[in-house]
C-alpha cells in the first residue's frame, strides 16, 4: 500500500511533467508566434515625467507647465520619457471550479498554459511578471520578479497549490492588485468568472482606472451545453450541493443553454463598460488564435 510519502512523490512528479510540457508549449508559442506581437504591443508603456526645457516651436501646447512659465517669464514644456519597463500580474483562480474539465485539460491547467503565455512573454521582453492565486480570498501572493527560473515558479504554484477555500470571489485579487502595484500595469485574471453575482465591479472599475485589465475567461464546452443522458446529478463543485436533473428534456436543456448564453452576455457587457478586454479560451480548443488576436490588436491606451 502506497504510503503518504510515496503519494506526495508521484504528485510533485506529475506537476513537474506538467509544468515541463506547459513549458515547452508555450515557450515555443512566443517563440515563433506571439513574443513579437507581445514585444510590439507592450513596449513603451506609458510615459513619466523627465524634465522641463523651454518650448519651441511645433512643440504640443497640451505640455506647457503654466507654473514654470510664469516664474520664468519665458515658455517650458514638460518632457516624459516612455517607461521601458511593463509589470504583469497573473490573477489565477484555482477555486473548486477550476478542476472540471470534460476534455484533457481541467479549466485549472488551462489557466496554466495561458498563464505561461504570459510570463514567458514577460521574460522574453524583459518584464516582471507576478502572480496571485485566488478562491474567495487571496490564497497565494509572488511579488513580480524577472527570469525563467520565477515563470517557472508561476506554473508549478499554479498547478500545486490546493486551495483552503473552494468558493470564487473576484473582490480580493483585484484589490489586492489595485494596492500593490503603484504604476501602471498590465493585470491578466485568469478565471472562469462563474461566480454568484458581479459583486466585484466595483473593485474591477478600481483597478481599470489605474491599470490595464484582461480577463482571459477559462470555458469548458461540456458547461455550455447539457448533454441528453437522462436523469443525471449534478454538483456545484464550490458548494457542493447537489441537483438531479433530467437532461432528456429539451426544454431543461434549452432553459440551461439560454442562462449560459444570457451569463457570457452580461460578463461581456460589464467587462466593456469597465474598459476590459476579453480573451475566450475554450479547453477543447487551440488557444494561440485567440491569444495571437489579442497581442495583435490595438496598442494599449498610454497613460
Amino acid at each position: 500500500m502506497p504510503t503518504a510519502t510515496q503519494d506526495s512523490d508521484e504528485r510533485l512528479a506529475r506537476i513537474l511533467k506538467r509544468v515541463r510540457r506547459i513549458e515547452l508549449i508555450t515557450r515555443g508559442m512566443v517563440k515563433e508566434t506571439l513574443g513579437g506581437a507581445y514585444h510590439s504591443r507592450f513596449k513603451g508603456q506609458g510615459i513619466e515625467f523627465d524634465d522641463f526645457r523651454e518650448y519651441q516651436p511645433g512643440d504640443d501646447v497640451r505640455f506647457l507647465d503654466w507654473n514654470v512659465t510664469a516664474r520664468m517669464n519665458e515658455p517650458f514644456v514638460r518632457k516624459y520619457v516612455e517607461e521601458r519597463e511593463l509589470t504583469v500580474m497573473l490573477a489565477v483562480d484555482i477555486s473548486g471550479s477550476g478542476e472540471f474539465g470534460s476534455k484533457e485539460d481541467s479549466k485549472r491547467e488551462r489557466a496554466a498554459e495561458i498563464a505561461g503565455v504570459f510570463a514567458f512573454s514577460a521574460c522574453q521582453n524583459q518584464d516582471k511578471v507576478g502572480l496571485i492565486l485566488f478562491s474567495d480570498k487571496i490564497e497565494h501572493y509572488l511579488p513580480a520578479r524577472k527570469g525563467t527560473a520565477h515563470a517557472l515558479r508561476i506554473l508549478r504554484d499554479i498547478l500545486n497549490l490546493t486551495p483552503e477555500s473552494p468558493r470564487t470571489d473576484l473582490r480580493p485579487p483585484l484589490d489586492l492588485a489595485l494596492q500593490r502595484i503603484n504604476h501602471r500595469a498590465l493585470v491578466i485574471v485568469i478565471s472562469d468568472f462563474m461566480t454568484p453575482d458581479f459583486s466585484w465591479e466595483k473593485s474591477l472599475r478600481g483597478v481599470s482606472a489605474k491599470h490595464d485589465v484582461v480577463a482571459a475567461r477559462i470555458i469548458d464546452p461540456a458547461e455550455r451545453h447539457l448533454p441528453d443522458a437522462g436523469r443525471i446529478v449534478v454538483e456545484d463543485p464550490e458548494t457542493g450541493l447537489q441537483q438531479v436533473v433530467d437532461t432528456s428534456d429539451g426544454t431543461v436543456r434549452r432553459i440551461y443553454q439560454q442562462r449560459m448564453v444570457k451569463l457570457g452576455q452580461d460578463l461581456e457587457a460589464l467587462l466593456r463598460k469597465n474598459g476590459v478586454e476579453q480573451i475566450d479560451v475554450q479547453t477543447d480548443q487551440d488557444y494561440a488564435p485567440a491569444l495571437r488576436a489579442y497581442f495583435r490588436s490595438r496598442k494599449r491606451r498610454k497613460r
